[in-house]
Parts: C-alpha cells; sequence; structure tokens
C-alpha cells in the first residue's frame, strides 16, 4: 500500500511458508527482497512494485555457502548491504546507476559493527556503529561516493590507551577438520611461553553471534596479564545458517568438541596451558561448559557457569516448563529415541562421573524463567557427590536477579567483581 494513499489496500510481496523469512526495502519503482526461500544464507532478489510476482523477481546477489546476508538498506543511489564473510561482518556498498559494487576496508582483523540512523534518502552518506576487541563503540559517517569513513563519536574510556593492547584472530582445526574462528585479545608484551592466565568463552547456540566488541571490564584482566578469548564455534551463527545447523539436534556435539579443539590449539600454540587456562559460558553457553568439563576436565584449571542450562535431559523431558516444547528446535524432543539418545550422552548433570573437576563457580538467579535456578543447584550438588578432588566448588545464587542477572546502574558491576575476584584468587592475584 502506498504511504501516500492511507485508505487503499495491502498488497501481499509473497505469501507466508514455514521457515521462510523475507525483508523488504522499497526503492522507487522497485522493491528490493533478502529471502532464505532455498537459500540457508539469504538471496536478495529485486522485483518491480507494478509487477510483483513470482516471474519477475531477478537475482542480485546469489546465496554463497561461506557469506550470509544480515541486512539492507536503500539510498537514491546506493544499495547498502550488511554481510558477514568467514565469521566478520562486512559492509557491501552497491552503486544503482552502474551497478558496480565494493567492500568498506577496516583497518583491524577482529572487529564487530552494526547499522546506525539513516533516516535521510538521498545522500551519499551512510551511518553505522563499530567496536571491535581493542576500540570502544564508535559511530561513523562514511560517504559512499569518495569511499571515506569520519568518526562521529567514540565513547571514552579514562585512563585507556588502545595502542596498549592487541588483537588477532585465528583458526583451530576441529575433529572433522573444520576451521574454527578464535578471537583473541591481551596487552602487548605478552610471550607465549603457555605461562599466559587465559580466560576462554563461548556460547555456540540458537544461531546466535558471539561479537568481538570493546568492553572497559575487561581491562581489569588484560592489566593483569590475562588473556582474553572467544570460540565462534558450531552452533552459533558466525559463519552463516550451515554453521548453526552443524552444532544443532543431532549435530550437537561438534559445539562441545570445537571448544575442546579451540582449547587445545591454545595450548599447543603457547598462549596459555592447563594449569593457567580459564572457561566460563552463560546460559546455553553454560551447558557448552558442563559439558566440556565432563568430557576434559584435565584440560582446564578453572570455570565459570553462569545461569547454566545443564540439566537438560529432565527439563526437555517436562513440557509444562513454559520454553520446553519450543526448545525441541534447538535440542530435539527426548521423547524421540534418536534425540532422548543424544542429549542423554551429553547433558552436563546425567554425565557427571567420578573424576577430578578443576575449580569451579556457579551462579544461579532465583527469578530465572529460563533457565530454572534448581538446575545448577542439583547440578553442583551431584558434582559435589561425585568428583573426586579437593578443588573449590562454589555455587552462588542471586535472589533478587532474573536470568540476565542483578540490575540496577551498579549491582551487575558487582556481580562482575566477583566473578573476577574468583578467577584472580585462583592465581593468588591479590591486587
Amino acid at each position: 500500500m502506498a504511504a501516500d494513499h492511507p485508505f487503499g489496500r495491502f498488497k501481499i510481496i509473497k505469501p507466508r511458508r514455514p521457515e521462510v523469512e523475507y525483508y523488504v526495502a522499497h526503492h522507487q519503482n522497485h522493491f528490493f527482497i533478502l529471502t532464505n526461500e532455498d537459500a540457508k544464507n539469504f538471496k536478495l532478489l529485486q522485483v518491480p512494485v507494478s509487477k510483483i510476482s513470482e516471474e519477475n523477481f531477478s537475482l542480485i546477489i546469489p546465496e554463497n555457502d561461506s557469506t550470509i546476508l544480515e541486512g539492507i538498506e536503500t539510498f537514491k543511489n546506493y544499495l547498502v548491504v550488511y554481510e558477514r564473510i568467514k565469521g566478520l561482518k562486512k559492509i557491501l556498498i552497491i552503486n544503482l546507476k552502474d551497478r558496480n559494487s565494493y567492500l568498506v576496508n577496516f583497518p583491524e582483523e577482529v572487529y564487530t559493527l552494526w547499522p546506525g540512523q539513516n533516516p535521510e534518502f538521498n545522500t551519499d552518506t551512510l551511518r553505522f556503529n563499530y567496536s571491535s576487541l581493542t576500540t570502544p563503540h564508535s559511530v561513523f559517517d562514511y560517504n559512499m561516493k569518495i569511499r571515506k569513513r569520519v568518526l562521529k563519536k567514540e565513547y571514552v574510556v579514562h585512563g585507556y590507551d588502545r595502542n596498549n593492547y592487541q588483537s588477532v584472530r585465528l583458526f583451530a582445526r576441529a575433529l572433522d577438520g573444520t576451521a574454527i574462528p578464535i578471537s583473541l585479545v591481551y596487552k602487548k608484551g605478552i610471550k607465549k611461553n603457555g605461562k599466559n592466565p587465559l580466560l576462554l568463552t563461548g556460547y555456540g547456540a540458537y544461531g546466535a553471534s558471539f561479537e568481538p566488541y570493546f568492553s572497559s571490564r575487561r581491562l581489569s584482566l588484560l592489566d593483569r596479564g590475562f588473556i582474553y578469548a572467544i570460540a565462534h564455534i558450531r552452533g552459533g551463527g558466525e559463519m552463516g545458517r550451515f554453521w548453526y545447523d552443524q552444532g544443532r539436534l543431532l549435530n550437537k556435539t561438534n559445539t562441545f568438541t570445537d571448544f575442546i579443539c579451540c582449547a587445545e590449539y591454545l595450548i599447543d600454540n603457547g598462549y596459555t596451558d592447563p594449569q593457567h587456562l580459564i572457561i566460563s559460558g552463560g546460559s546455553a553457553g553454560g551447558m557448552l561448559i558442563g559439558a566440556v568439563l565432563n568430557m576434559r576436565p584435565e584440560l582446564f584449571f578453572g570455570a565459570v557457569l553462569n545461569v547454566p542450562f545443564v540439566d537438560v535431559l529432565n527439563t526437555m523431558l517436562d513440557p509444562s516448563l513454559p520454553l520446553t516444547v519450543l526448545e525441541y528446535n534447538e535440542w530435539g524432543n527426548p521423547n524421540n529415541k534418536r534425540y532422548y539418545d543424544l542429549i542423554r550422552a551429553y547433558s552436563p548433570y546425567d554425565n557427571i562421573k567420578a573424576q577430578a573437576y578443576p575449580n569451579i563457580l556457579v551462579q544461579a538467579d532465583w527469578n530465572d524463567t529460563r533457565v530454572g535456578y534448581w538446575e545448577a543447584a542439583k547440578w553442583t550438588a551431584r558434582l559435589r557427590s561425585l568428583k573426586t578432588d579437593n578443588n573449590i566448588l562454589l555455587l552462588k545464587t542471586e535472589m533478587g536477579a532474573g536470568h540476565s542477572g542483578p540490575s540496577g546502574r551498579y549491582e551487575y558491576l558487582k556481580d562482575i567483581a566477583f566473578e573476577y575476584a574468583f578467577i584472580l584468587d585462583l592465581f593468588g592475584i591479590k591486587r
């Protein structure tokens, strides 16, 4: 329906179909359509406004196994396509006059970006947000005609000098040979002698990408000689829909073995060793940590699990819980024996063994409606009864918080400080 005809009739561009998504952007006499129909990583189509029908759709950008199309913006003379190529976000600029295109260049090998506010149609300027493991949140205006960007705003961190820090992107090899990206940041001067304390984190679920963004809170660890690393394991969305599918349902164990391979890679290449490696994850990332602790406990010195989804089998067998049935698409329905057997084989609670485990901090939230606080409590109790070591096992339940932890301007910082205090104390760091 045209905006200047408010009493006109709406027209369907494409009828709804299960598991098919499409996003429409208007440009003068055409619509651009971003869709995953017969294209898991999405493709870009164009259709005339006056002739909206399947036979009039033309292909602008085909599907690509290594590139996922995440969004589009239209300007009078340009089409902007937000892509993710081999795990890194990119901006593709297409000149609509001559159809020439180019990718915007970025100086860092590890970064993330997202669209800004672009209300003007007749302009050569694109606004976007940018951050990296060493660059605070920044806002840029990019001139698409002369290919030049101008910094308009950067969030200031008192006393921070990015020149003191280094970020790199590495690739570990999974058991099946797949290259798994790892994003690292550390203070310059670190030696690869295998003795650096390293905090490795990951998520690997729901097709969600773990972005390598800047965090001032992380400086507390980096300035004490820590390396911070993100394992972009399968089950996330960093490398497209295929990446997600290879870490869900019957492929879920790839998520855990990928993470272990990333840890082994960092050890083998001198970044740390098992006596200096700490791992952390929250929610579905807590399931990840619980699973790898059962599989390879000797590989880690410590672990932090936040609101962890560790009682997977029992939860997924209880359809009275509000999220269980919705989660069948992620983990599978355990009423089907194939899924039951797989979930039973990796569910952290069900696979605790009589073996030595590293030092562990478990944090739960009493008002969590996504992951019940009892999951962390059950897991901790079972682990206490079976583990054969004398390492720390600490359960902390926040009585006034939900799934995202304490709210308020400062309360969430106290939660982070507690976690960091636990980690630093393991290494005897008192200041």
